[in-house]
């Protein structure tokens, strides 16, 4: 008869210690995480971990089950290394993560004890189903969709590309509440340009995590930066922090500025103030 496995955490942190040693994987080493599990995990190895597999250096995934997952990557990504936390053997129905979304009562308990614990009662009619609904939220927020940076020719376009108004949503790291705001992304081609949707794509795939907005604006500009390879990028970002409005000093309407530039953005002057004063007659 076959037998789930349970993993704790320490299994899995020795795991990673062992594969880091084994790979020589450092802060420097780019991790492409296969959703869910593999994007979860590799945020537990100290790498820079990136939103496209052709930019990795690894490609990550939590287990080698049937080896479909592992046949498609490297059928698309024949050069890139792909490694996996465990293998399942014949004797193993299951693997369980000791994060991983469950459906039954007993994986449900953490949410129903912390309805607990603020005194409510889960056995309400309203929360019956809360624990699930949770979730089954979160999951889907804090796994967005993979995208391709496909890249073209600029053929000789060397004027700014400035993408205004691009909603973000993020959850803050310290209170777990919401933050959401919009971008400001524009970047100028030396021998790349890229799709519009990409720089939507790239502000969606480093905002849907637990993050600080600080983080969101370097991220996204340093990504584009070694993607685009371009003569300046720039990012702002504008939020609303939910943690600030509702908690401590409460105060509503309230927005963060944050900013990252880059190249000819920082360097010079005039490059600079045409992309602020983009930005602020677009508002205006």
């Amino acid at each position: 008869m076959k037998k789930n496995v349970f993993l704790t955490w320490e299994d899995i942190f020795s795991r990673i210690e062992y594969i880091k040693k084994k790979y020589k994987i450092d802060k420097k080493t780019k991790i492409y995480g296969v959703p869910k599990n593999g994007m979860i995990l590799a945020g537990f190895f100290n790498a820079v971990n990136v939103p496209a597999p052709e930019d990795a250096d690894f490609i990550l995934d939590d287990i080698i089950d049937s080896g479909t997952t592992k046949k498609k990557f490297k059928k698309l990504f024949p050069k890139k290394k792909f490694i996996t936390l465990f293998e399942k053997d014949a004797k193993v129905d299951w693997v369980n993560f000791p994060f991983e979304k469950q459906i039954d009562e007993d994986q449900n308990d953490t949410v129903v004890r912390l309805l607990q614990i603020i005194g409510e009662d889960p056995r309400r009619e309203g929360l019956l189903d809360t624990p699930r609904r949770y979730l089954s939220a979160f999951h889907e927020f804090l796994n967005p969709p993979t995208f391709n940076m496909t890249t073209f020719d600029a053929e000789k376009t060397d004027e700014m590309i400035v993408q205004l108004d691009i909603p973000f949503y993020s959850f803050c790291e310290h209170h777990l509440l919401p933050f959401f705001g919009k971008g400001y992304i524009a970047y100028i081609p030396d021998k790349k340009i890229v799709g519009l949707s990409k720089l939507a794509r790239t502000l969606e795939t480093f905002s849907r995590r637990l993050q600080n907005q600080e983080r969101i604006t370097n991220q996204v500009a340093d990504y584009l930066q070694e993607n685009l390879q371009a003569k300046g990028v720039a990012v702002v970002l504008k939020a609303r922090h939910l943690c600030m409005e509702m908690r401590g000093v409460k105060t509503s309407d309230t927005n963060t500025v944050t900013s990252k530039l880059l190249g000819y953005f920082r360097t010079d002057e005039r490059t600079r103030a045409e992309f602020l004063n983009l930005i602020g007659n677009h508002r205006n």
